[in-house]
């Protein structure tokens, strides 16, 4: 019957935990994330930024923002101090275009070492890009097109070539830069934005996606949320076509920062620089003819957690191991879910793909690795909390109609209905077949469930695969009482769902 591999490295590689912290001080923000990590699986635990406003003036007078400093070093203070009481000593200080450009820059980074110990890395251009860059892949690992990290002063470009980062460059395009003190001119800002952009030669890249990252642009997929009614306010790998971002960029450039503030997700501060990232996008697209956007949460400090990760952790599919990592502490049978995803694979190898076959591999997963994450919730209410809980998980390598997918397999896995799912925004998400096929998985997830009561032991007892044509569950004859009705109507609903016969073997 079937064999279930041996899943102690599973089970150590989760137990190392790394808990680091990144210090990102840029031109408008001084931003603390403190991480915890277990393997490739990246969680925030806790997340504050202070607007300093270090950038502002630089360019005119070459010295970082008075107030700004004094306002950067007193949260850098506190930072540390948080640090310290949380017990993180692994401690990453990072410091962008606003202390690169500054004459008084290195000054500024001698007197945060004297207050706090901090050690701060102060990146070149081409630093910044390629770090932002490595960041986007840990949260988009199969990228493909270009990177663009739009700051307070600077944007970095850099091309992504099939998930490897290539060599990164600095434009000043900031709107710090840009527009400095003056007020909104659409046109003269396009005029400074065209010039930069056809000094640095941006490349014809027809078919390719372009990747934005950075709090402006990250807004501005909030502003579609709102004008696309998106079913899935998440903005990491939220996409949208050339067409699409032409349209939502003329519309966030039409409005006045008072008329953006009232949309969810955006601030008065936001506001002010928003008409400008929408531009300076919409060139973007049109001059490198890109094909799509899409927005990443990922970026910088990512990038400095990837720098600093082991080879083998790092070559690890992100969905797949955020998947483990939320799921194993609350699985009543630690280690199930990654037995339930071998005894299914012969199986779900066989069936069409409705992404990839490897995107399809992959979702498939990770939710075998969820198929317990209901378990310790309230059973009236296990499928939508579960499937919603997915949905919006910080979960990364996952772009919306595969959340979609997700959530709907978990959805069915705990006995949701379609009724149910019909009336949820998820089902806008996904096409027919897709969602045809989240159903037959989550049914298959079910199903394993139910034959084993959760067992790997009672689990290698079973195997289930296509037999001349149908879909057939092999049975042990020493469990052959574990197999009731229920679980004959389990296989002939993900019978009809492939649209194949179902039949019951029993062998000694």
């Amino acid at each position: 019957m079937t064999q279930i591999p041996d899943l102690s490295a599973v089970s150590q590689e989760l137990a190392v935990e790394r808990d680091i912290a990144v210090i990102d001080i840029g031109s408008n923000t001084v931003r603390l994330v403190h991480f915890r990590l277990q393997g490739r699986a990246i969680w925030p635990v806790y997340n504050e930024k202070v607007m300093a406003g270090l950038g502002q003036g630089v360019r005119a007078t070459g010295l970082l923002n008075a107030d700004g400093r004094d306002i950067a070093l007193r949260a850098l203070k506190r930072f540390q101090r948080i640090l310290e009481a949380k017990g993180v000593t692994d401690i990453h200080v990072v410091a962008t275009a606003a202390v690169r450009n500054a004459e008084d820059g290195a000054e500024f980074v001698r007197e945060i070492a004297d207050l706090t110990a901090l050690e701060v890395r102060i990146l070149s251009g081409r630093e910044e890009g390629e770090i932002s860059a490595l960041g986007l892949l840990a949260g988009i690992p199969d990228a493909h097109g270009m990177t663009g990290d739009l700051g307070g002063s600077s944007l970095e470009l850099t091309p992504i070539n099939n998930g490897v980062a290539g060599a990164g460059t600095t434009l000043a395009l900031g709107p710090q830069e840009v527009l400095g003190n003056s007020e909104w001119d659409y046109d003269q800002a396009r005029r400074k934005i065209d010039k930069r952009l056809d000094k640095f030669g941006l490349d014809d890249r027809p078919g390719q996606t372009f990747y934005a990252v950075g709090g402006a642009w990250r807004t501005l997929a909030h502003l579609a949320f709102a004008h696309n009614s998106h079913p899935l306010k998440v903005v990491h790998q939220y996409a949208m076509t050339a067409a699409e971002v032409r349209k939502i960029t003329q519309l966030a450039t039409q409005l006045s920062p008072a008329s953006l503030v009232g949309t969810p997700g955006i601030s008065r501060r936001r506001a002010v620089t928003l008409p400008y990232a929408a531009l300076l996008l919409r060139r973007i697209v049109r001059k490198g003819n890109f094909a799509n956007v899409c927005f990443s949460a990922y970026g910088l400090r990512e990038g400095v957690l990837l720098e600093n990760m082991p080879d083998a952790i790092r070559d690890q599919d992100p969905l797949i191991a955020g998947a483990e990592a939320l799921a194993r502490p609350i699985a009543p049978t630690p280690g199930f879910g990654v037995a339930l995803a071998h005894w299914l694979r012969p199986m779900l190898s066989e069936l069409e793909p409705v992404f990839a076959p490897r995107r399809d591999q992959i979702l498939q997963e990770a939710a075998c690795r969820l198929a317990d994450f209901g378990a310790r919730m309230h059973p009236d209410h296990r499928a939508e909390l579960a499937r919603d809980t997915v949905l919006y998980a910080p979960f990364a390598g996952l772009s919306h109609p595969e959340r979609g997918f997700l959530g709907t397999a978990l959805h069915f896995r705990h006995g949701g209905t379609a009724s149910e799912l019909d009336q949820h925004p998820v089902a806008r998400l996904m096409n027919a077949d897709q969602r045809r096929k989240a159903e037959c998985l989550g049914l298959c997830l079910r199903l394993g469930s139910k034959l084993s009561g959760r067992s790997i032991r009672l689990l290698e007892r079973f195997r289930i695969g296509f037999e001349q044509g149908s879909l057939c569950v092999t049975v042990h004859e020493s469990v052959r009482d574990l197999y009731v009705e229920r679980s004959v109507t389990q296989l002939k609903t993900i019978g009809g769902l492939i649209g194949v016969e179902t039949e019951v073997r029993y062998v000694e």
